[in-house]
C-alpha cells in the first residue's frame, strides 16, 4: 500500500480567515477554489502539502484544529510572519522557544481558532 499524500480538512465559518491564514501569511497558493458557490471550498497548497478549506459553520464550531508545520530555518519563517502578520503570533508561543522534546517551535492563531505551530528539529549526527 503507497501513499503519496494526506491533504486534510479545515472547517470555518468564514472562509476567508483560513484564506489570510494560508495563502497572505504562509504563502500556500491556491489548487482550486470554488469561493462563490453555496457552499465555499478550496485547496490551498505548497511544496507538497495540501489542506482542503471549507466554509461550514456547523463544522467549524465543533473542532478547531492544531496543525504543525515542519521547517528548516524557523529563525527566518519566523522574522517574516512577526514582521508581516505580528497579528497571527499565538500568544503563549510568539517567539521560536526550545521545547521539552527538544524541537524548536512558535505558534500562529487565526482569528477563529486555528492554530498552526511551526517547528524545527534539530540536525541529526550520524
Amino acid at each position: 500500500m503507497k501513499f503519496t499524500k494526506l491533504v486534510p480538512n479545515v472547517f470555518y465559518e468564514d472562509i476567508q480567515v483560513g484564506i489570510r491564514l494560508f495563502i497572505d501569511c504562509l504563502e500556500f497558493s491556491f489548487g482550486y477554489k470554488d469561493l462563490e458557490s453555496a457552499n465555499p471550498c478550496c485547496v490551498v497548497q505548497k511544496e507538497g502539502l495540501a489542506l482542503f478549506l471549507f466554509q461550514n459553520k456547523e463544522f467549524a464550531d465543533k473542532d478547531r484544529p492544531e496543525m504543525r508545520l515542519h521547517t528548516d530555518d524557523i529563525h527566518g519563517v519566523h522574522a517574516k510572519i512577526a514582521r508581516t502578520h505580528p497579528h497571527l503570533l499565538h500568544p503563549n508561543l510568539s517567539k521560536p522557544t526550545l521545547r521539552p522534546w527538544g524541537a524548536l517551535e512558535f505558534g500562529l492563531k487565526d482569528e477563529s481558532n486555528v492554530c498552526i505551530i511551526i517547528q524545527q528539529w534539530p540536525e541529526k549526527k550520524d
